[in-house]
C-alpha cells in the first residue's frame, strides 16, 4: 500500500495557470471595506426600517407582489417605511404592511393628507402612524415628493425601489440612497 501511495506522490499532476489580470494588483479601499462592513451588518439586523418606494403605474400582478412582500417584511419584525398613493407602488406597501401590523408601518405624506385625493385619504385610514407636511403646502406635488423620497431614506436602514429605466425622479432617489450606503434592491418593471 506505501509503494502505491509513493507512486502517486511521485506522479505529477499537470496545472493549469489561469491569469486573473487585474484581481493580482486589485486593492480595496479602507472607504470600500467599511461600506461593505455597514452593508453586512445591516442585512444581518434581525428587524430593518426599510424604505419601500416606485412607480404609480404598475400591473396588478406587480402591486400584488409588493404587498406579499410587504407583508412577509413586516411578518419578520420589518418597520415599513412609504409614502400615500392610490394605485401602484405605495399603495401596496400599504395594504401589505396594514394586514401584517398596522403598527409596523410609517406614511411619510408628501404634504399634507387634505392634499390628497380622496382615495388616498380613504387609504390612511386606520394607519397609526402618518407624518404630514404642511410646510410643503405651497409646492408642486413633484417637488413635495422629491423631498419626501429624501426623508423617506434618511429614515431607513434599506431601500427597496421598483421603477422603470425612465423614472428620473426614483434613479435619483436610489443615487441619493446609495450615496448615503443604504442597502439598496432595485426591481426594473420593463
Amino acid at each position: 500500500m506505501n509503494d502505491i501511495l509513493n507512486s502517486l506522490d511521485d506522479e505529477k499532476q499537470p496545472s493549469i495557470m489561469v491569469p486573473i489580470g487585474d484581481m493580482d494588483t486589485a486593492e480595496q479601499s479602507p472607504d470600500t471595506v467599511d461600506e461593505l462592513a455597514m452593508e453586512l451588518a445591516t442585512i444581518k439586523q434581525p428587524a430593518k426600517r426599510i424604505a419601500i418606494i416606485g412607480s404609480r403605474n404598475l400591473a396588478i400582478t406587480h402591486q400584488q407582489m409588493i404587498e406579499t412582500l410587504t407583508t412577509a417584511l413586516v411578518r419578520q419584525g420589518n418597520t415599513i417605511i412609504t409614502s400615500g398613493g392610490s394605485c401602484g407602488t405605495n399603495a401596496a406597501a400599504i395594504r401589505g404592511a396594514m394586514k401584517s401590523n398596522p403598527d409596523k408601518l410609517k406614511v411619510i405624506l408628501p404634504q399634507t393628507i387634505g392634499q390628497q385625493p380622496s382615495d388616498v385619504q380613504d387609504q390612511l385610514i386606520g394607519v397609526p402612524n402618518i407624518v404630514e407636511h404642511a410646510d410643503r403646502a405651497m409646492m408642486t406635488l413633484a417637488d413635495a415628493s422629491r423631498v419626501c423620497n429624501r426623508e423617506i431614506i434618511d429614515d431607513c436602514n434599506q431601500l427597496i425601489c421598483f421603477l422603470s429605466h425612465t423614472s428620473k425622479t426614483l434613479h435619483t432617489a436610489v443615487e441619493y440612497a446609495e450615496e448615503n450606503h443604504k442597502v439598496v434592491t432595485v426591481f426594473y418593471l420593463d
